[in-house]
C-alpha cells in the first residue's frame, strides 16, 4: 500500500525519470523540472518529503529550500548536488534540509535516505498523536467556551515549543496549575523527557535543598551512605514542575538562582560541579510581590522564574465554562462508576451556577463525582450536589432597577458595575491591591486579573 508522497525536484529529465522509475512501486512520486511549479503544487497537497537540486535553473535550491521551510515546516527535504560542494551542502544543511546526496545517484544510497526520513516522519507524528491523546485526558480543566482560557491555551502552545524558556503560573488553588505545567512539557521539544513534580510546601525546610539538588555520603547527620540524586538531576532533558514555589527558604533561591543563571549546580558536601539542562516551570498561589516587600522572596529569582508569566482566571470569572465542565465530569463519572443517569436537571444547572467556587475547578470535580456516586437518579438535582436551589430572588437588601422597555447593554453594565467597584476599592485602600482585594473578597491574583483587563479596554 503506497502511504507516503515525494516531490522530485530536478531540471535534469534523466534523474527525474530514473527515480520516478525506481521509487514509484513503493512511494507516489511527482516530479518536476522547476522549483516554482512544485511550489505551487506543495501548498495544495504537500507530500511527505521533497528530494530538491541544488543547481536549479530559475529559483534554485537553496532558496526553494528555504521557501519550503517557511511555509511547511513539517515537510522533509533531501538535497540533490551535482558534486560535493562542502560550503552549500552545509548551508542548506543549516537551513534544515534532512540530507543530502551526491550525483551520480546511487539508489542504495538514496533509498536508505528515504527510509530514515520517512520513519523520522513516522515517529514525529506519533509523538504529536501521544500529545494529544494526553491533552485530551488529562486537561479537563480547560475545556471551555471563554475567551480567556481559549486564550491561555493558545499561548501556552506557543510558549512550549522552548525547550528551557521558564514559566511562572499564578492562579488560586485549584485552578489547575499543575495541568498548565503539564501541558507545556507535552507540547515542548522536552516531551519525550521526564516531568517531575516537586511540592516545595510539603517539603520540610531543612531538606529541601537536598531534594532539589542531591548530596554526597556524609554531607550530613542522617544522609544515606550511598549519597542521594537530586530531583533536578531527575528532570534532565525534561521538565522541572515546582509547585508552591512561594515557600521556598532563602537559602533554596539562591542555589535555584544560581542553576536558573548557567545550568549548574553541587550536591551538598560535594565540590564537583554538575551541569543539568531542563525546564523549569513554577506555580504559586501567593502573591510574590507582597513576598518581595516582606524580604521573603527574591527579586532576581521572581524576574528569572517568570520569563513568561501565566495568569489563570478562576472559576468564578469564567462562569460560562462551569457547565461544560460539569457536564464533562460528570460523563466520565457517570461511565466509571456504572450510574445510568440521564443528565442534570434545570435546577441543578442553576444552582452551580449560582455558586461560588472558593476552591475552583477541583471543588467542581470533586462535588460532581460524589453526586453521581451518591445521587438516586435519573437526574442531577440541588440535593444530590448538596448545593440550595436557585429561588431566583436577589439578596435581601439589594435594589435594583427594572429593564426599561428599549432594554440594556447587559455586558457593558455589568463592566461598569466592575470597574466602579475596583476603583473604590482602590481608593480606600490607598493603591494597596491585596487591600482592595480583601475589600472585595476576591484573591488577589483574580483582582489584578480584571483590574489589568479593565484598563486594556
Amino acid at each position: 500500500m503506497i502511504s507516503s508522497t515525494i516531490f522530485v525536484i530536478d531540471d535534469e529529465q534523466s534523474i527525474r525519470d530514473g527515480i520516478s522509475l525506481s521509487l514509484s512501486p513503493v512511494y507516489r512520486v511527482l516530479t518536476f523540472a522547476a522549483a516554482e511549479d512544485a511550489l505551487s503544487c506543495l501548498h495544495g497537497e504537500p507530500p511527505d518529503l521533497i528530494l530538491l537540486d541544488i543547481g536549479l535553473p530559475g529559483m534554485d535550491g537553496i532558496s526553494a529550500l528555504q521557501e519550503i521551510r517557511r511555509t511547511h515546516p513539517d515537510v522533509l527535504v533531501i538535497m540533490i548536488t551535482a558534486y560535493e560542494d562542502a560550503p552549500t551542502v552545509i548551508q542548506a544543511m543549516k537551513l534544515g534540509a534532512y540530507d543530502y546526496v551526491i550525483k551520480p545517484i546511487l539508489m542504495e544510497s538514496l533509498e536508505t535516505s528515504i527510509a530514515h526520513a520517512l520513519e523520522s516522519i513516522r515517529l514525529r507524528k506519533e509523538v504529536r498523536q501521544l500529545q494529544q491523546r494526553y491533552l485530551r485526558e488529562n486537561l479537563p480543566c480547560f475545556i471551555a467556551e471563554s475567551n480567556v482560557i481559549q486564550d491561555i491555551m493558545e499561548f501556552i502552545f506557543r510558549v512550549a515549543k522552548s525547550p528551557d524558556t521558564p514559566v511562572l503560573i499564578l492562579g488560586e488553588t485549584g485552578t489547575g496549575k499543575e495541568f498548565i505545567a503539564g501541558a507545556i512539557h507535552y507540547q515542548s521539544p522536552n516531551f519525550l523527557g521526564p516531568l517531575v513534580t516537586v511540592n516545595c510546601a510539603a517539603i520540610p525546610r531543612d531538606l529541601v535543598e537536598s531534594e532539589l539538588f542531591g548530596y554526597e555520603r556524609g554531607a550530613f547527620s542522617g544522609a544515606s551512605p550511598a549519597g542521594k540524586r537530586g530531583l533536578i538531576e531527575d528532570a534532565r532533558g525534561g521538565t522541572l514542575f515546582l509547585d508552591e514555589v512561594g515557600d521556598l527558604s532563602m537559602e533554596a533561591q539562591a542555589k535555584l538562582m544560581r542553576f536558573l543563571e548557567d545550568g549548574e549546580f553541587y550536591r551538598l558536601g560535594s565540590t564537583k560541579r554538575q551541569q543539568v539542562k531542563t525546564r523549569i516551570v513554577s506555580a504559586t498561589n501567593k502573591n510574590l510581590s507582597d513576598l518581595m516587600e516582606q524580604g521573603l522572596f527574591r527579586r532576581d529569582l521572581y524576574f528569572r522564574l517568570g520569563v513568561v508569566t501565566v495568569t489563570v482566571p478562576s472559576l468564578n470569572e469564567r462562569k460560562e465554562d462551569i457547565l461544560p465542565l460539569v457536564r464533562h465530569f460528570f460523563v466520565e463519572f457517570n461511565n466509571k462508576f456504572g450510574r445510568d443517569f440521564t443528565g442534570i436537571s434545570p435546577e441543578a444547572e442553576d444552582a452551580l451556577l449560582a455558586h461560588r467556587w472558593t476552591g475552583n475547578v477541583r471543588e467542581l470535580k470533586n462535588l460532581v463525582e460524589r453526586a453521581t456516586l451518591t445521587g438516586r437518579g435519573p437526574e442531577l438535582l440541588p440535593g444530590d450536589l448538596g448545593l440550595p436551589a436557585c429561588t431566583g430572588t436577589t439578596s435581601p437588601g439589594l435594589r435594583l432597577p427594572p429593564v426599561p422597555p428599549g432594554g440594556v447593554d447587559f455586558p457593558a453594565l455589568e463592566r461598569a458595575f466592575e470597574r466602579h467597584y475596583i476603583d473604590q476599592a482602590l481608593t480606600l485602600s490607598r493603591g494597596n491591591e491585596s487591600e482592595a482585594a480583601r475589600l472585595l473578597n476576591m484573591n488577589h491574583h483574580t483582582f489584578r486579573y480584571r483590574r489589568r483587563r479593565h484598563k486594556e479596554e
